[in-house]
């Protein structure tokens, strides 16, 4: 009996390893193709965020170098060859060209600058949001009252990561046409915001403070 036992389990052994063979014969390519794309991924994901880490590094160095220039107009003529590899770094390019036209006292260039960037479809949204923000902040952007506050509008609506600073500045504006009531409801929504920032809540209390308003939580 044991002697049968022994030679039926070498024989039923045998038959699953012809299957074993068999099914590898089949669909082996299966597998093998599977490997390749893991593998292949893998590599892709490698070369691109080595990629992405070489032009960052690259963008760094083009920018230092650029505010190394010994004046304002060098460094914007410099900060014009560095190659942006994206939009959000555009868009920080921009910004900086604008603060070197400031303080070499070129304000129309610098609003010029902006207004620029702000309206580049190749950079994210937030970033242009970002920069129109500062463009409507400065009071030499020749803008009145009316497109400043039509500006800010479109920034303060739901989701967007300004909402709350562009609400501020419609109050502010509010205060400046002497609609003290309609500032006081921006301020008292901002302040009852969830979103709030420690920052913001400490100058929206300062200014419901001046204007005689009790903030007491």
């Amino acid at each position: 009996m044991s002697n049968t036992d022994s030679f039926i389990e070498e024989v039923t052994e045998e038959v699953r390893r012809d299957r074993l063979f068999g099914l590898i014969r089949k669909y082996g390519w299966i597998a093998i193709a599977g490997v390749v794309v893991i593998v292949g991924g893998a590599a892709y994901r490698e070369y691109y965020k080595a990629q992405r880490t070489a032009a960052a590094q690259a963008f760094g160095s083009s920018v230092l170098a650029a505010l190394e220039q010994d004046d304002a107009q060098s460094r914007v003529a410099a900060l014009d060859t560095v190659q942006a590899p994206n939009g959000a770094t555009a868009a920080i390019v921009a910004m900086m060209q604008s603060a070197e036209l400031v303080s070499d006292n070129q304000s129309a260039a610098a609003i010029a600058r902006l207004e620029q960037a702000a309206l580049d479809t190749n950079v994210d949204q937030s970033y242009r949001d970002l920069v129109n923000f500062k463009r409507l902040m400065r009071a030499d952007s020749g803008l009145d009252a009316y497109d400043r506050a039509a500006g800010f509008n479109a920034l303060a609506t739901p989701g967007n990561p300004l909402r709350l600073l562009a609400t501020e500045q419609l109050a502010v504006i509010d205060l400046e046409n002497g609609d003290r009531d309609a500032a006081i409801e921006r301020f008292n929504a901002i302040l009852n915001d969830a979103e709030i920032t420690q920052g913001l809540r400490q100058r929206v209390t300062q200014v419901m403070i001046a204007l005689g308003q009790d903030v007491t939580n």
